[in-house]
């Protein structure tokens, strides 16, 4: 009796790997998600499906991720490529406020749109503390590394966020919750593809 089954295919180390198809796969399947993480980030449509499109790219390029990570790596190539972009720092306290592009392709119901608006409105920097520490819930560890600034910086940084959020919440009369509101709108994001 052979045992040997010279048919079959030793597994492969590479298989163990996302493949350029799998990240095309990831993007086409979580775009909306993923892009309206790129949209809070950057707060600019425009902006947006360009940290979309260097995310894409950067994941497509990248032979080295085991396949059980590629969908956290899809969304982590966004948020480095939108640090790339918006150069986020703790010394822009003073940041504009950025109001939403009119022309946004996202279609959001009235909630949303309000959560959005309301991440909008921060800062640059507490914008990307909040969406990386709060909604994408990376350690202040990971937020500082990303920023490329101390644990205090990121701290201190959601400290503010939540509390202008809080301000506007109360000024406008929006959920109590907005964390777990705005996380759960931003999960939507993705889901809404089924929906369609």
């Amino acid at each position: 009796m052979n045992l040997l089954c010279t048919k079959r295919r030793p597994p492969s180390i590479a298989d163990d790997y996302a493949t350029s198809d799998d990240f095309r796969e990831l993007f086409t399947e979580d775009m909306t998600a993923l892009h309206l993480l790129a949209y809070l980030l950057t707060g600019n449509d425009e902006k947006a499906e360009q940290c979309f499109v260097s995310g894409l790219e950067d994941s497509v390029n990248n032979n080295s991720v085991f396949k059980e990570w590629a969908r956290a790596w899809t969304r982590r190539t966004i948020v480095q490529s939108a640090i790339r972009m918006m150069s986020p720092r703790p010394d822009h306290l003073a940041s504009a406020i950025v109001s939403p592009n009119d022309n946004a392709h996202l279609q959001i119901d009235q909630a949303k749109h309000a959560a959005i608006e309301t991440v909008l409105a921060l800062g640059v920097f507490e914008r990307f503390v909040f969406v990386l520490s709060v909604l994408e819930q990376y350690s202040d560890q990971d937020c500082s590394i990303f920023l490329n600034c101390s644990r205090e910086d990121v701290n201190a940084a959601r400290v503010r966020a939540l509390q202008q959020i809080s301000e506007m919440v109360q000024r406008n009369g929006a959920p109590e919750d907005y964390a777990t509101t705005a996380r759960a709108n931003l999960a939507d994001g993705g889901e809404a593809r089924h929906s369609n």
